[in-house]
């Protein structure tokens, strides 16, 4: 069943486009470009229970990969020799990693690219809206743990929000949903988005946890 997006996104559509590179990071890719490309896929969708809420797609990595293992993040992934380009790369990984569909999803906008120094890696966030939803799975065990889709009422809660740390100085937006931990690249570009849709809750900022030594790599 076809559903209206909400007044919200469309408001943040319009943020987005007026909105400069370095709000969501300090680190730009060079004058010269990144080595590597990619597009991660922003899915904002109805909750099944509540059409009246909403959710944003993520995906939990599974616990046995060399880097990042068991983090949260939005499905997609490098830019291949036949995609198009990050909007068609973000849709293809989300279509492996998840079985998404990608007619049943309305892209709306893309995020300035972003940068990793440390990979050469620019990171393009796509906005879309998720007009059709059906049934999702996780794909190859050996990359996707599980399939979450994040209520934005839970994101927003003050209760699910905090500063993460790091021993080795790291300090950034973290969230608590479903039992999982948000954070990093994910969780930041989900707080600033949070930001300029005006859905963005007073929280407690003064609150810090550690990042579990599970997640140092």
């Amino acid at each position: 069943m076809t559903v209206a997006r909400p007044t919200w996104l469309d408001e943040l559509v319009g943020q987005v486009e007026t909105t400069p590179a370095h709000y969501y990071s300090s680190f730009l890719p060079p004058d010269h470009g990144a080595g590597r490309r990619a597009g991660v896929l922003v899915l904002v969708g109805p909750r099944d229970e509540d059409p009246g809420d909403h959710d944003i797609l993520l995906t939990e990595r599974a616990h046995g990969m060399r880097t990042h293992a068991g983090q949260v993040a939005f499905p997609g992934g490098s830019v291949d020799p036949e995609d198009r380009d990050v909007i068609d790369a973000a849709l293809r990984e989300a279509h492996e990693e998840v079985g998404l569909d990608r007619t049943s999803v309305d892209v709306l906008a893309t995020l300035p690219e972003l940068y990793m120094p440390h990979r050469d890696f620019g990171i393009t966030p796509v906005v879309g809206w998720w007009r059709d939803p059906h049934p999702l799975t996780a794909g190859d065990p050996r990359e996707v743990a599980s399939v979450l889709r994040a209520p934005v009422s839970e994101l927003v809660d003050p209760a699910n929000r905090f500063t993460v740390t790091h021993p080795n100085g790291y300090r950034g937006p973290a969230f608590e949903v479903d039992g999982l931990l948000v954070w990093g690249f994910t969780a930041g570009i989900i707080a600033k988005l949070l930001d300029l849709a005006g859905l963005a809750e007073p929280w407690d900022d003064s609150r810090h946890e550690e990042l579990p030594e599970r997640m140092w790599r």
